[in-house]
């Protein structure tokens, strides 16, 4: 059964915006933590951003912090990624996922528990 599905990926120009969404499960929904990950080609799975279960805790790693901003929609058990003056470095596939320990990292893969299967977003120059 998959319970987090992601959404929004396509091909965009370079400073242009996408917005990602990772629908889940009501269990999943629930987690302490959902984030976002990305891997490029040859590259190994990279943290995004993350936010915890009420929304009042958020994380993003440098390159971002400044162009994407993470939101949930407890109503519709959905987690956005809002991208915006997007660069080719940001093409990667985007996953989401789910860590339901408090205490676990929220920039580290392995710490996660539950993924989607993943969203192509491609930035042309």
């Amino acid at each position: 059964q998959v319970e987090l599905v992601e959404s929004g990926g396509g091909l965009v120009q370079a400073g242009g915006s996408l917005r990602l969404s990772c629908a889940t499960s009501e269990r999943l929904f629930s987690a302490y933590r959902l984030g976002w990950f990305r891997q490029a080609p040859g590259r190994g799975r990279e943290f995004v951003a993350a936010i915890i279960y009420g929304g009042s805790t958020t994380y993003y790693t440098d390159s971002v912090k400044d162009r994407f901003a993470v939101s949930r929609d407890d109503a519709k058990n959905t987690m956005y990624l809002q991208m915006n003056s997007l660069k080719p470095e940001d093409t990667a596939v985007y996953y989401c996922a789910a860590e339901m320990r408090e205490d676990a990292s929220p920039w580290q893969v392995d710490d996660y528990d539950y993924w989607g299967q993943g969203t192509q977003v491609t930035v042309s120059s």
